[in-house]
């Protein structure tokens, strides 16, 4: 009993001692943690009662005195606040509550546990400025705030930490400079500052830090200056990223003395100069960036040194010259890129004789001779860009056997000779543009093809003979380009088969026989060119059935017979072309064809309607009637004249009906004006504006025209499809019209009015040079569903819609040119401050963004759709997480992701 009884009051003396001294026993602090905390989504805090002891809830670990020393309550969703309560865990030593939803400010009171080794807060919502308290952890050896909202200036007092070795400030709102009395930090081996605001120059007091192995200073900074020459002392580096933070000048000679790097990036700055001929000595060195500076001259002789290099990017610089032989020699080389330079010479023949060569892009250089015959040794090519250069001769046969080729990009050269055997029938293969070659032969027929194959472009080359029913085996293919060639023969009916079809282009060809009429069955295209070809007979009706078409030309054909007026009632046709045909009768001139221009019905010397003049003799509805010969007689002459009375009653009849009816068509056709904001112009300033020459954008929706007020504004105006005629409704769409004229907000092109009629509508829009989807939206639910996942682009990509892409393109082009829909293009363009997020979260979140804004509406979700889908997450990979130390938060935290390869390039910009 007395040993019971000593025990109950050993236990009792640390809690009573804590009460008289004003501390609240360390289950009361957890409790308060728990008080702090607003929602607990998997009840993971359940455990936190008085049932049981405090030692055994979960997350907290004890020792051997029963004092809690560790507590982890790291990514469960949890949101609230920290309670100051934190304080009163004295004993703790590591405190990670990484990865949940933690706002408001973070405690000073931790400084009061004065023995804390390990404090990791990242992947939150804390925001503020950082509490000058903490600088009396003298202890700490982990700080990690990666991913927050916090602002001000960055800390100087943590350089009063002086045993911390990581240190991530990253992903927050800092501003101002780096403290120089960062350099004081004699035991730090992991520092990052990138994703904040941070200007001025990179101090050279950082070079100070000979133990550091990791440097991130890149991404949304802005330093002035360059790379200070004491990054040199930095003997310990092994990464160093200062990647898109405007850096300029030259690299300094000194960064030869880093001989443990392994990686450079230093992409997206505007470094000049040559390249520093010191970078050969880094021995160590597997990827380094030098992309998109401004860097001048040819690649040095001493990168022949660098063996242990996977990948160099020296993509969009101002470098001329040849490329190296020895680049082709580079034992461990795996990614080459080196477009939108000039350099001239061939191509090193020894690239890809190493097996390990996975992605080259020499696009837009000034490159001559032949392709290197060993590309693909090993099978781990993926990847080759060679378009927009000199280049001639055959296409190495090897890559038809290349198992792992999955793009394929060598239009605009002077190549020959036949599209190598077997190429078609690669199983990972996903795009082949060739266009603009000299490539003979014929179309390949091939048993397979892989069902990832989504765009073929074989367009102006001397390719001959007919297409074969296997083309059937395309069935994946969206865009299948083969314009300016020599092929024959009919246009097989298994085109139908190919449901995927978006575009087609067979124009400038030989092709004869009818149009296939299986064409219609391709339900998703959106675009048909068979012009200049030697295709007959008549058009065929079953075109009707395309309702997302929005081109379609078939001029200098020999097509006879009529335009079937069932085509006009096709509310998705913006333009049309049947000049110089043989086709006769009446031009429809009801639902779009009632906004077609002339010309796209010139050189058909049988065709009337308007513009083309009144109907010939006998030429109606597309065929001749027989003259009769000979006299009449009596009884026949009498009828004639009786039918003549007739007719006269009915003309008279009909031309008051139709006088009625112009009278109130007129009425139909008068437009009215509504604005939301005072204008200086009127409809018929509008409509002045539509004319052929100033069309700047075509869809489903419409066509959208670019216009000048008389007070010289300019305008876009998107003239949307006819109404039904005799239509009295507009289902609502003068008040959502109405909704939308009063939006005001910066991503949002501002809708100034609109004008109309009965018939039609025409949207008046600010005029915005970078802003043309935003034109060319249909008002329905799936303009709704594109717009969310606009803003799931923005976040996946941490990118605003339109003006960091170039002229005409926005985050949609963007991504789709960068990513063309592979992983390894995707984590290329992710925004830095996702990179501890789960990647199989962040890529279902980029899936659900681009299934909703499939260029096709009727290919994007419904909203209930998308809901359900982002419900649906992916079950994450199994992983291992470290538990103890130091390695706990190599565990709990990530660097800024820096591109390993970046897929694109200027070749990429031309493929859409």
């Amino acid at each position: 009993m007395s040993f019971l009884f000593l025990l109950l009051l050993l236990l009792l003396i640390p809690n009573s001692f804590a009460a008289k001294s004003g501390r609240l026993p360390e289950y009361s602090a957890l409790l308060s943690i728990k008080s702090a905390i607003t929602d607990d989504p998997q009840s993971s805090l359940s455990t936190w009662n008085l049932s049981t002891t405090h030692c055994s809830w979960s997350g907290v670990i004890c020792d051997s005195r029963r004092r809690v020393v560790d507590l982890d309550i790291s990514g469960l969703n949890l949101t609230g606040t920290l309670s100051s309560d934190i304080g009163h865990l004295r004993y703790l030593l590591n405190f990670t509550i990484a990865a949940n939803n933690i706002a408001g400010v973070i405690p000073p009171e931790f400084s009061f546990i004065t023995g804390l080794r390990l404090l990791n807060l990242s992947n939150n919502i804390f925001n503020e400025t950082f509490p000058p308290e903490l600088s009396s952890l003298k202890s700490l050896r982990v700080l990690d705030l990666y991913n927050n909202n916090m602002t001000g200036d960055l800390p100087v007092a943590i350089s009063e930490m002086t045993n911390l070795r990581h240190l991530h400030l990253g992903g927050n709102y800092f501003s101002g400079i780096i403290p120089p009395e960062y350099g004081r930090l004699p035991f730090l081996e992991y520092l990052a500052v990138s994703g904040n605001e941070l200007t001025g120059p990179i101090p050279p007091e950082i070079g100070n830090l000979t133990n550091l192995q990791q440097l991130y200073l890149g991404y949304y900074n802005g330093y002035t200056g360059g790379i200070p020459p004491e990054i040199g002392n930095l003997s310990s580096l092994i990464r160093f990223d200062a990647a898109n933070c405007g850096l300029s000048g030259e690299v300094p000679p000194e960064i030869e003395k880093l001989q443990n790097l392994d990686t450079l990036f230093l992409q997206v700055n505007g470094l000049s100069g040559s390249l520093t001929k010191e970078l050969g000595s880094l021995k160590s060195l597997k990827s380094m960036d030098l992309s998109n500076n401004i860097f001048t001259g040819e690649i040095p002789d001493s990168f022949k040194e660098l063996k242990n290099l996977t990948l160099l990017n020296l993509f969009r610089n101002k470098l001329h010259g040849s490329i190296p032989d020895f680049i082709g020699e580079l034992p461990q080389l795996e990614v080459l890129q080196l477009w939108e330079n000039n350099f001239t010479g061939s191509i090193p023949q020894g690239l890809g004789k190493n097996g390990k060569l996975q992605i080259l892009d020499l696009s837009s250089n000034k490159l001559t001779g032949t392709l290197p015959p060993n590309l693909c040794t090993g099978n781990n090519l993926e990847t080759v860009i060679t378009l927009g250069n000199f280049l001639f001769g055959p296409i190495p046969a090897s890559l038809g056997q290349c198992q792992s080729l999955n793009r394929i990009r060598m239009g605009e050269n002077f190549l020959n000779g036949s599209i190598p055997k077997g190429l078609f029938s690669l199983p990972h293969l996903s795009q082949v543009e060739l266009q603009n070659n000299l490539l003979s032969g014929e179309f390949p027929v091939t048993d397979s093809v892989s069902v990832n194959l989504g765009q073929v472009s074989l367009s102006n080359n001397r390719l001959t003979g007919p297409l074969p029913a296997s083309i059937s085996n395309f069935s994946g293919v969206q865009k299948l380009l083969l314009d300016g060639n020599k092929f024959t023969g009919r246009i097989p009916g298994e085109i139908g088969q190919l449901q995927q079809l978006s575009k087609i282009d067979f124009s400038h060809n030989s092709l004869s026989g009818e149009i296939a009429p299986e064409i219609s069955q391709c339900k998703l295209l959106t675009y048909v060119d068979l012009s200049r070809n030697q295709l007959s007979g008549e058009i065929p009706t079953e075109i009707k059935g395309m309702h997302i078409l929005n081109y379609l030309n078939l001029s200098r054909n020999h097509l006879v017979g009529s335009i079937p007026t069932s085509i006009a009632s096709m509310q998705s046709l913006t333009s049309v072309d049947f000049s110089y045909n043989n086709l006769s009768g009446l031009v429809p001139g009801t639902g779009q064809f009632s906004y077609f221009n002339y010309t796209s019905f010139v050189g058909n010397s049988n065709l009337c309607g308007p513009y083309l003049g009144p109907c010939k003799e006998g030429v109606a509805n597309g065929t001749h009637e027989p003259h009769s010969k000979g006299t009449l007689s009596a009884s026949v002459k009498l009828l004639l004249v009786i039918g003549l009375l007739l007719c006269s009653i009915v003309f008279a009849v009909a031309a008051i009906v139709k006088a009625r009816s112009i009278k109130k068509a007129s009425k139909a056709r008068s437009w009215k004006l509504t604005a939301f904001q005072r204008l200086d112009f009127t409809c018929d300033d509008v409509l002045d504006s539509l004319k052929e020459d100033n069309i700047i954008g075509k869809g489903g929706a419409g066509i959208v025209y670019k216009g000048v007020m008389p007070n010289n504004e300019l305008v876009a105006v998107k003239r949307l499809p006819a109404m039904s005629r005799g239509s009295s409704h507009d289902h609502g769409f003068n008040a959502e019209i109405q909704t939308l004229g009063r939006i005001r907000h910066r991503h949002i092109v501002r809708l100034l009015g609109f004008c109309s009629n009965h018939e039609t509508n025409l949207l008046v829009y600010e005029y915005m040079p970078n802003g043309k989807y935003a034109y060319t939206l249909k008002v329905d639910e799936k303009s709704d569903v594109y717009s969310f996942g606009v803003v799931l682009l923005e976040l996946v990509t941490g990118r605003k819609p339109v003006g960091e892409f170039g002229d005409g393109v926005d985050i949609v082009q963007w991504v789709r040119k960068m990513t063309d829909g592979n992983k390894e293009g995707v984590l290329q363009i992710l925004d830095p401050r996702l990179s501890t997020i789960p990647i199989h979260e962040v890529m279902h979140l980029f899936y659900v963004g681009m299934l909703c804004v499939e260029e096709q509406a009727v290919e994007r979700p419904t909203m209930r759709e998308v809901v359900q889908i982002l419900t649906e997450l992916p079950k994450p990979p199994n992983s291992k997480v470290a538990a103890d130390g130091d390695s706990m938060a190599a565990a709990t935290t990530t660097a800024p992701p820096s591109p390993t390869m970046e897929l694109g390039g200027k070749g990429d910009l031309l493929s859409i």
